[in-house]
């Protein structure tokens, strides 16, 4: 904290957020009266999935390129991703997946609409190469196609290290996405998607009698790409002509044929990592289960429909 906040400030409280599960992130109150938020990497010599590297530069490249096209952010106060820390201002709202369930339906399609706009302003962010900004370079190419490939190539790597089930052989799942994979080639500009914006990483503060999004966190699996990929969390395990106010915001009409089976190989990849994580992460096996169970069984529905 002194390192990133001053030699003189004075610690008077922290607590650890539980509910963070790569980074570990801190609530920390300063004598001065600031109230932020410290993000530490994970030990550089842990095993970890093989998109999981460099997040922290990920995510403050996320930051400050999400903040110059005023996409609302937690202030950053001092970025070290080399020394492996992030220090930022707390944002004062709370995350939409604790209050949604208090909001009327228009009020939920309010916020969510917002959300869309804010994402619209992403795909204005355009990156010098398709792929994770990670500094080694590794998924880089002047070819979406080229690079996604190569993300599902890396999960579906990791997926058969770790032993975990699959609806179908790995080589089978990669077989259905690239026979689809020409569709990628429409994708001609690397525009930058957060592509983790579920509802716990979306922060309302009370507004009028309904809300507002007050910021968004957590950018580290940011990548450059295409834009579709964000409808995988803006409309989570839903079709998002079901999510009112999403589509409205974010596109401005219904999705084309082409970007319907885009979404739908951004959501494979999107379950295919949900299914691996828990292995290198040590999830409980007999707790995490029901969601392990629910996830297979969404991924097997985008297999199908491939």
């Amino acid at each position: 904290m002194r390192h990133g906040a001053g030699e003189d400030v004075e610690v008077t409280s922290h607590s650890q957020f539980t509910d963070s599960f790569f980074n570990a992130v801190y609530a920390v109150t300063l004598s001065d009266g600031r109230d932020l938020v410290l993000k530490v990497a994970p030990d550089p010599g842990l095993k970890l999935l093989r998109y999981e590297v460099d997040l922290m530069h990920t995510e403050v490249e996320f930051f400050r390129r999400a903040g110059n096209v005023g996409v609302p952010l937690p202030g950053i106060v001092a970025a070290q991703p080399y020394l492996g820390y992030l220090l930022m201002r707390r944002l004062e709202g709370r995350p939409l997946e604790s209050v949604k369930e208090r909001m009327t339906d228009v009020h939920l399609a309010r916020v969510r609409h917002q959300l869309g706009t804010i994402c619209r302003r992403l795909r204005h962010v355009s990156g010098p190469m398709f792929g994770y900004p990670r500094r080694d370079g590794h998924t880089h190419s002047a070819s979406w196609r080229t690079s996604f490939l190569t993300m599902i190539d890396d999960i579906l790597t990791d997926a058969v290290e770790y032993r975990r089930e699959l609806p179908a052989p790995a080589g089978k799942i990669r077989g259905l996405v690239e026979k689809h994979a020409e569709l990628l080639d429409e994708v001609t500009t690397p525009a930058l998607v957060h592509f983790d914006l579920w509802d716990g990483n979306v922060f309302v503060v009370p507004d009028g009698d309904g809300y507002r999004v007050e910021g968004i966190i957590d950018g580290e699996r940011a990548f450059y790409g295409d834009p579709i990929a964000e409808l995988t969390s803006l409309a989570f395990f839903t079709d998002p002509e079901q999510a009112p106010g999403v589509l409205n915001g974010f596109l401005g009409r219904p999705l084309t044929g082409s970007e319907r089976t885009r979404l739908s190989l951004y959501r494979v990849y999107l379950y295919l990592i949900m299914v691996t994580e828990g292995a290198p992460r040590g999830f409980d096996p007999i707790e995490h289960e029901p969601t392990l169970r629910y996830v297979l069984g969404e991924l097997d529905a985008e297999l199908t429909r491939l």
